[in-house]
């Protein structure tokens, strides 16, 4: 019985907003992930190049920073509900053209559509997150998130297997992406309708307001770096230097196995599922760690097995792969959880939107070019060197969140 008390006390923090953002987010990451383990593939037989795949990243992570700013202001001003519910239908709506595409043109509109309204509600995610978690359970919080959208992921690669076996790669594929458009219209209706805002504001949002709003919304978003610590611009820069390395070889890993280290595209696409499990196992020790003694450590200590994870998986055979992978997930957990917490410790409620807005931007920016450079070196140089780029990007960050980013006297609420 007191064990029982223990574990409800222990998650009595996963409720009302933050229970409904992760049971929508288990639906859209377990719907995401279904095509995303053949993607590459799926774009090649439709007549792409690999640099073009770059190209088609580079678009959707450009379309992805484009709208951070005003999604972040006006999810400071007006509140975080409408921008997520509207948003989510609209990622829906674009996943139809990555259902019915019949080449890779409509793959490129599909992803800018996508990415614009991913790009206007990502701050509102966030920071609706924050809000609804109390500052000593934040480790935790953004632990369960992880924990949460990778259990819902784990069977996503083995649907994938089971679509492209049964019906070929690009008609599998697009029976997954109808479920993703299916899935996501189920989350936008959960979100539309169990939510509750939480910055109380007697203004009425317009999506008008996205455009008209862009340079107010562009001078706040600069402008409080101002007033924030130091050590969170510290803290986004090591981020940001972490995904410009794995963007430049995220999409191009199935083709790199299944076409470079021979490896079958079934073996691929059970080996992938590793991942989650990865994280569903280190989820809550990893949250629990952040929590109780500090979020510099993890952070750090994933950056290095990110880097070892790239480096093993661009030269190692089947047990190689096999263990990157793992790596890799552990050290998604650890980044995601410390540097979640870290951010929410350090920015006042006031601020997150535009916070998460000016981060997603920069991130977005750097992503696009790790993309389009990683196709670029993939097709025209060697399959290895986005790789090397990746390893070697950990180092530079690794020194400057050891150097630089400190944990906060007093954590926001």
């Amino acid at each position: 019985m007191d064990f029982v008390k223990g574990i409800k006390k222990e998650f009595s923090f996963v409720r009302g907003n933050y229970a409904v953002m992760v049971l929508s987010w288990i639906l859209v990451d377990f719907a995401a992930e279904i095509p995303a383990a053949y993607y590459i593939l799926y774009v090649l037989n439709l007549g792409a190049t690999e640099t073009i795949a770059g190209l088609i990243g580079l678009s959707q992570f450009l379309a992805l920073a484009s709208m951070q700013f005003p999604g972040g202001y006006l999810t400071d001003k007006f509140g975080r509900k409408w921008i997520i519910s509207s948003m989510t239908f609209g990622v829906a709506l674009s996943f139809v053209l990555f259902a019915l595409a019949p080449s890779w043109e409509y793959i490129l509109i599909g992803a800018v559509l996508m990415g614009l309204c991913n790009s206007t509600y990502q701050p509102a995610l966030m920071a609706m997150i924050a809000d609804s978690l109390p500052p000593e359970k934040r480790g935790m919080g953004f632990g369960i998130v992880t924990l949460i959208a990778s259990a819902s992921t784990t069977p996503a690669p083995i649907v994938a297997v089971f679509l492209c076996n049964t019906y070929g790669l690009v008609n599998g594929m697009r029976v997954g992406y109808g479920i993703v458009v299916a899935l996501f219209l189920v989350a936008a209706g959960m979100r539309s309708f169990l939510l509750k805002e939480t910055v109380v504001t007697t203004e009425r949002p317009r999506l008008s307001d996205l455009l008209s709003s862009y340079p107010a919304a562009l001078r706040e978003g600069v402008g409080v770096w101002k007033r924030l610590p130091r050590s969170l611009l510290y803290l986004s820069l090591t981020l940001l230097i972490v995904q410009f390395g794995f963007a430049s070889v995220n999409i191009y890993m199935p083709d790199y196995a299944t076409n470079v280290l021979h490896l079958d595209k079934t073996v691929w696409g059970l080996m992938i599922a590793i991942m989650p499990v990865t994280t569903i196992i280190a989820a809550i020790p990893i949250g629990k760690t952040v929590d109780k003694t500090n979020r510099k450590t993890p952070l750090l200590l994933s950056l290095l097995l990110f880097g070892s994870a790239i480096w093993l998986f661009a030269y190692g055979q089947f047990i190689a792969l096999f263990a990157s992978l793992i790596i890799v997930g552990a050290a998604q957990v650890m980044l995601n959880t410390a540097y979640g917490a870290m951010q929410a410790d350090m920015t006042p409620r006031d601020d997150r939107g535009k916070v998460n807005g000016f981060t997603n931007f920069a991130g977005y920016i750097v992503m696009a070019t790790g993309s389009f450079l990683g196709g670029l070196f993939y097709e025209h140089f060697s399959p290895q060197l986005p790789f090397m780029i990746a390893a070697a990007s950990v180092l530079p960050a690794f020194a400057l969140a050891l150097l630089l980013v400190h944990e906060p006297k007093k954590r926001e609420d």
